[in-house]
Formats: C-alpha cells, structure tokens, sequence
C-alpha cells in the first residue's frame, strides 16, 4: 500500500509539472506558426542575411535560421535545401549551419519551460545564443585554415516543404502533445525505478566525471543527463519537478539548465543533422567538448557571484520550492 502511494503521488506530481509544460508548448506553438503563416518570420529574416557571412554561409539560410530559433529544428531543415540547392553547398557549411540550430532553436518553447525551474530567461537565452554563434564561428574556421569538409554535400535525405492545412497542424500538435505526455511519465517513472534499483547510481558513476568538469554534481546530473539525451522538455521539465521540491540548489539548476542549453536531444537531432549530410564529429563530438568547457568557465564565474546577485540577475524563486 505504502509503495502504491508512493507511485501515486509522484504520478501526480509529474501530471501537474506536464500541465505546467502543455501550458507553455500549445499556445507559443499556435502562436509562432500564426506568424510564421502571416509571413512575419520570412519579412525579419533578410536582417540575419549579414550574419551568415560570418560563418561562410549563403545569406539565404538567414531565413532558415531565423525558423529555426523560433519554431524549432522542423521549422529550418525543410527549407535549407529549398533556400539553397544542394549543389551550392559543402559539408562544412551545412556542418556549421546545423551546429547553430543544434545549440539554439525553439527558443521561445523551451527557454520558457528552462524559465519554470528558475533560472533568468534572458541571461540563458542569450549565453545559449552566444554559445552557439562562438561555436559555429571557431568551427568555420577551423575549416577555413585545415579545408576540412569541403567536398560537397551528398544528404542522404532531403525534406520537402508543404505546409500543411491547419486541421493537419492542430492534428499534429495533438498527437505530439501526447506523446510527449506517454514519453515524460515513463521517464519520470523510469528514474524512480532507476533510483530504488540502484542502477541510476551505476550510470550516473560513469557520467558523473564528464558532468564534473562542467561544473554540474549530485541529483542535477541526473536531469542534465536526461536532457541531453532525448531534449529540454524532458530534462527542463523533469528538473522543474525537483526544483520544485527544492532537492537541489539553485547554481546547479542553473548550470544544469545551462548545459542542457549548449547540449540536448543529441541522440534524435543528431541523426536528423547527419541525414542532412553534416559530418558527427562537428555536430557531436565538438559540441560535446564545447558545452564541458563553456559551462565549467560559466561555472567558475557562478561561484564568484554573491547570494545576492545571483538572485537577482540569475535565478528566482520557484513557486512551490520547499527553499526559503
């Protein structure tokens, strides 16, 4: 009886943190393809055209990026190859592309549910940005100066673009809002069977020293582990759940949330990358070593930081949070 209590009350904690979630994910979805449909994304976007010569790339995937930051990876890989023909592009330039929508995209969504568990908005939002932008710019280069992946990209699947019509959208929405549903109760039961078997322990043991060098230890190592391996709205939305209960301190919610922002849903959105034709070294690996190295740097600056001023420009109190 005890145990089936206990079940009880941690499904229902996790049904309350997936309202908390739907009520992020449904209306900023409906909204942001509202506008994408209105064309307002397509009139900003000649304004990100400069910024692709940064990285080499052609000023057309301006628009692609820009899509991609506010609606998500699926609102910018159908229109890469529709923006640029495939013959016009390397390896490179689609391994950099892909390096900036891997570390920034659907922002509005998921910096919103990084919000919940407490961390600023802004302030991850743009070392998210930022972190992104340096990466893609120090691997442009790199292959400027070696030539590496310069032959032409072969993609082994190329996306079309249709639209569809707004039953087959709301149609969609449903059936991934639902899912999301099915996927975040397993996982949130998962880690409890994990955590009473001990196995949780034996695979956060082999995590814990890459974590380590990020700056992230204790229980935030296993929510940062869960959002880099299958995404933010899972691991933002499991961790808004403990800190919540107030299990972890708030400079490790914040460092978890910052390298889930650097590092997340590396399994699916690398593979839709790789299928583009970018190379897995640039998109994973290197990705992997920048966002151990970025948030052990932001690490140490947190630590420097007084009570005071981390509260105030960094983290706020999360609603429910048994912290005083």
């Amino acid at each position: 009886m005890a145990l089936l209590m206990e079940v009880f009350r941690k499904t229902r904690a996790t049904l309350a943190t997936y309202w908390v979630l739907a009520r992020i994910v449904v209306p900023i979805t409906i909204l942001t393809e509202i506008l994408s449909r209105m064309g307002a994304i397509e009139a900003i976007a000649p304004a990100f055209g400069p910024v692709m010569h940064l990285f080499g790339l052609p000023p057309e995937l301006g628009l692609a990026w820009l899509s991609g930051l506010l609606i998500g990876i699926w609102g910018a890989i159908p229109l890469i190859y529709v923006l640029v023909p495939v013959a016009e592009l390397s390896v490179g330039n689609i391994t950099v592309f892909s390096a900036l929508l891997l570390f920034a995209h659907g922002l509005p969504i998921e910096q919103k549910i990084i919000q919940k568990a407490g961390p600023a908005l802004i302030v991850t939002t743009v070392l998210r940005l930022l972190g992104g932008v340096l990466y893609a710019f120090l691997l442009h280069r790199l292959l400027v100066a070696t030539g590496w992946l310069a032959p032409p990209v072969n993609p082994a699947w190329i996306p079309m673009n249709v639209e569809p019509g707004w039953g087959d959208f709301l149609l969609g929405l449903l059936e991934t809002m639902a899912t999301m549903l099915v996927i975040f109760l397993a996982l949130s039961w998962m880690l409890d069977i994990l955590k009473a078997t001990g196995l949780l322990d034996l695979m956060m043991r082999g995590l814990a020293p890459i974590l380590r060098l990020a700056g992230i230890r204790g229980e935030a190592g296993e929510f940062t582990a869960v959002g880099l391996l299958v995404g933010i709205s899972y691991g933002g939305g499991l961790l808004i759940r403990e800190a919540r209960s107030g299990t972890i301190s708030p400079r490790q919610i914040f460092l978890a949330s910052v390298f889930m922002g650097f590092a997340h849903g590396v399994i699916e959105d690398t593979l839709i990358v790789v299928a583009l034709g970018a190379d897995p070294l640039g998109v994973l690996a290197g990705r992997l070593v920048f966002a151990i190295a970025a948030t052990a740097a932001i690490s140490i600056l947190v630590g420097m930081i007084s009570e005071r001023s981390f509260a105030k420009w960094a983290f706020r109190q999360v609603p429910g949070s048994s912290r005083g």
